[in-house]
């Protein structure tokens, strides 16, 4: 236990100095490139120079001043408030991602859950039928949906959706934003949650699903073909108990380490989703972040992907400890 406890206290030191490092450089870069002054000068009428000095000095973003002393002051907020900044019209980052986190949260949650448990059974159940019809069908199924762009796939789902509602008569599925009642009954609240969440958790599970399958189905059977698997069948366990007790733990090390690593995904991965039907994610705040020279959002938004990466990798690990049992933590 005390191993364990060292290697987690150890691996958590190394990645705060590793997003540190990644946090400064991205801070550097974005204030290399992006021009916040642009955002007032480029406005008709154009604001007075006075004015314009003084909202950058306020939200730490004068070009001015030099990069380091706008760098400690930022380092500074964030280590004594975990404050992150303003953006260049003034705003609180911390406060303008909050909301765009928990949407991302209620948007990506779900089907994450979905595709993972659909797409791994799928590359199990096919991998112990290859050739077969079923693995043939599911296959092509998962090879049609990897070709089909996210936009086009969305835009789809979204036109057989309003068509049902047209001849419904009535609107069964919502195709824009997470939430439209504004009443007390929580059992309406929840009804009108679920009619906004179908059709981005369909397109998402599909295109999620469709890796995880193909993944699994190849690993499973690279392990089925091993040597230790032939050397179980010839000690007596048959073709189900030789897969299930060997071939499919250690196939399941190369997916856990995929599923934990698409933490950061969760958040940051579903920007043209978040487009389509008008979701207000962390993805859509990222791209808009950098569009608008929000220097301190974009920064954050990348400190937290890191953040997310690396708690991936900590699992990743983790999980591989769990399946192998050769894996020692140190």
């Amino acid at each position: 236990m005390a191993r364990f406890v060292w290697y987690i206290t150890k691996r958590v030191l190394n990645y705060v100095v590793m997003i540190f490092v990644a946090t400064s450089l991205t801070y550097f870069l974005a204030s290399s490139f992006m021009s916040p002054r642009s955002n007032y000068e480029s406005r008709t009428p154009r604001p007075p120079q006075e004015s314009i000095e003084a909202s950058l000095d306020r939200a730490n973003l004068n070009d001015k001043t030099p990069i380091m002393e706008r760098y400690q002051k930022w380092l500074g907020d964030i280590l004594t408030k975990f404050d992150w900044g303003k953006t260049p019209q003034g705003g609180s980052v911390n406060q303008e991602m909050s909301g765009r986190i928990g949407a991302s949260v209620k948007l990506m949650l779900f089907p994450t859950v979905l595709s993972i448990a659909i797409g791994v059974s799928l590359g199990v159940y096919t991998a112990q039928r290859q050739y077969q019809w079923q693995d043939r069908f599911w296959s092509g199924v998962a090879s049609v949906f990897l070709v089909i762009p996210t936009v086009v796939l969305a835009i789809l789902v979204v036109f057989f959706a309003i068509e049902i509602n047209s001849a419904a008569g009535a609107r069964i599925f919502y195709v824009t934003g997470l939430q439209s009642y504004t009443g007390g009954n929580v059992f309406l609240e929840f009804l009108d949650f679920l009619q906004h969440m179908i059709l981005p958790t369909i397109v998402l599970t599909i295109i999620s699903a469709v890796g995880y399958h193909l993944n699994q189905r190849t690993y499973l059977l690279d392990e089925m073909h091993a040597d230790y698997v032939r050397t179980a069948r010839a000690k007596g366990l048959t073709r189900k108990q030789a897969i299930r007790k060997h071939a499919l733990r250690a196939s399941l090390i190369p997916t856990s380490v995929n599923v934990a690593f698409s933490i950061a995904g969760i958040f940051t991965g579903a920007v043209m989703t978040e487009k389509i039907f008008a979701i207000h994610g962390l993805g859509e705040y990222f791209i808009n972040s950098i569009n608008g020279n929000n220097i301190h959002g974009a920064v954050a938004v990348a400190a937290f992907s890191g953040v997310c990466t690396l708690a991936g990798a900590l699992l990743a690990d983790l999980f591989a400890a769990a399946l192998d049992p050769r894996i020692k933590m140190s």
